[in-house]
């Protein structure tokens, strides 16, 4: 299930008894990871893998049933080639980071109001400041029953205290997870991480790129059969939100490289977290392309639009989570997307990062 919501809008919809949330599956041989050739001169960064520069169709395919109005007309791309970390950055990763910085992030600051209602309809007023705490989005696990499928307020909770260090609130911890994904990751926080290590977030193309390997058109990370999901990745299996049966091994969240790397080596880029790349959200943005365009690298549409959530600045987030299902989103598969906006966060979204031979060659 593919669930994200603005902080502050969070917030301010707990207070009056409801969330709205933004909504915004070839027989697979099993292939050994191949190893694609990285240029002469360049040493690979520890833990991260070579995407040869190639043209991939990105986008919606033809014969992908699940496929959304946001990631049509499918569209030939070109993108250079460059390195992408193995697995999403880990807890312990993300813990280097913030032990050499001192960093915080959002979920962990005081909230201001000023800048929070700058991204809300005029006249909003002002919550009460017990609800205004930090904190962030939690997946509710003990719903019992659904009256409509609309209101998604009934499988998430704000959950003042939050964040990477305490996923489920501040009576949890990651002791024992190194190897998770880091989640409760804003765009800003991804970007900080990204300036201490020398890395950038990937544009959306990057991504399918990376995520398709070797090959150019496929719909999974693992090819075009949908028969072999729980062996490949980490989704919702059962009825959702009510029944979660861990088919795939995991109920919820999984360790990076619990599944089978894509035919390039990369883990993990379908189900289990969110990932943040830095193209804007733009519902519109695959239409304004012509078809006869030279798509070289493209970095995404140029402003963010999401009539779902208007006051928001959105980023394209990737590869669905553990909550996705084939009945609901399906968002594992290559194309899919959602908008996420700068301020989100949640127990479901992470991110990993890229670099180029010429950020190495600066460094």
């Amino acid at each position: 299930m593919a669930v994200l919501k603005l902080r502050s809008i969070s917030i301010l919809l707990l207070k009056y008894g409801f969330l709205l949330i933004y909504i915004s599956i070839s027989t697979a041989c099993k292939n050994e990871p191949k190893t694609p050739k990285i240029p002469a001169v360049i040493k690979a960064p520890e833990n991260m893998v070579w995407v040869e520069g190639k043209t991939f169709l990105q986008g919606a395919k033809d014969t992908d049933t699940f496929a959304m109005d946001r990631e049509k007309p499918a569209h030939y791309a070109t993108v250079d080639g460059f390195f992408i970390d193995a697995t999403e950055v880990t807890n312990k990763q993300f813990q280097a980071f913030v032990d050499a910085t001192g960093y915080l992030t959002i979920a962990e600051r005081s909230i201001d109001w000023d800048e929070m209602k700058k991204e809300l309809p005029e006249g909003t007023p002002k919550p009460h400041d017990s609800i205004l705490q930090p904190g962030s989005l939690i997946f509710n696990k003990n719903v019992d029953a659904v009256v409509n499928m609309q209101n998604y307020g009934q499988w998430w909770t704000w959950k003042i205290g939050a964040n990477w260090k305490h996923p489920q609130g501040p009576e949890s911890s990651i002791k024992g997870q190194d190897d998770f994904p880091v989640v409760h990751i804003s765009y800003e926080d991804a970007l900080a991480y990204c300036k201490w290590a020398n890395r950038r977030l990937p544009t959306e193309a990057e991504w399918e790129s990376a995520a398709q390997g070797i090959q150019t058109d496929a719909i999974f990370t693992w090819g075009n059969n949908a028969e072999v999901l729980n062996k490949k990745t980490n989704t919702w299996q059962g009825q959702f939100p009510l029944i979660n049966e861990p088919l795939d091994g995991f109920k919820y969240i999984a360790p990076v490289k619990s599944y089978d790397p894509n035919s390039i080596g990369i883990y993990d880029m379908s189900g289990n977290v969110w990932e943040i790349t830095s193209d804007y959200f733009n519902v519109n943005y695959y239409k304004t392309l012509q078809e006869n365009d030279n798509i070289i690298n493209p970095k995404g549409a140029t402003s963010a639009f999401n009539p779902d959530n208007p006051y928001a600045k959105e980023h394209v987030i990737k590869g669905g989570s553990f909550l996705c299902n084939a009945s609901y989103c399906a968002s594992y598969r290559i194309s899919a997307k959602m908008g996420m906006s700068p301020d989100s966060g949640s127990d479901h979204t992470g991110f990993r990062t890229v670099v180029t031979p010429e950020m190495l060659a600066k460094k």
